[in-house]
């Protein structure tokens, strides 16, 4: 028998997602005033100031601009979806129709089966259940799946 702990704390959650939004916000704009940070999020100007710092404690936040750490953020499963339209004579608009879904990290296309392949991030198995669901839906494509493990490199500079 599978035990279970107690249901997850609806104010966590809460806490969890405008942290989350604050990062993507700062990722967007890193030189975003503690005020329009707070307008964006429904906080105060003080209270922003506070989760930023803690953020920043965390090392969530390591400078302004697009240095954020998914893992710690809240996204710690990275997923590669190979895209393939169900229809061959369908227009090739599949990056402008995924373009919105904010956890599609990147888009290749490329030769072979699959005309393109998405780096994605999502926190979840079932969130990313939810988003293969949307990209098929917005694109009219099949997909297919790999789940990274581990990555021991990324990103490493070209000697």
């Amino acid at each position: 028998m599978l035990a279970t702990g107690p249901a997850p704390d609806s104010r966590l959650s809460a806490v969890e997602k405008i942290d989350r939004q604050i990062l993507r916000l700062l990722a967007g704009d890193g030189r975003m005033s503690y005020t329009d940070l707070g307008k964006a999020t429904g906080l105060s100007t003080s209270a922003v100031h506070q989760r930023v710092k803690r953020l920043e404690e965390r090392g969530l936040i390591t400078g302004y601009g697009a240095s954020i750490d998914h893992a710690k953020a809240g996204r710690p499963l990275t997923a590669f979806i190979s895209v393939t339209p169900i229809e061959a004579a369908a227009a090739d608009d599949y990056p402008e129709r995924l373009a919105g879904i904010e956890e599609i990290e990147s888009c290749w296309s490329v030769a072979g089966d699959e005309s393109y392949i998405l780096k994605v991030r999502v926190a979840l198995p079932a969130d990313l259940e939810e988003l293969l669901a949307r990209i098929r839906a917005a694109a009219n494509v099949s997909t297919r799946t790999t789940i990274v493990l581990s990555t021991p490199y990324e990103n490493r500079p070209m000697p």
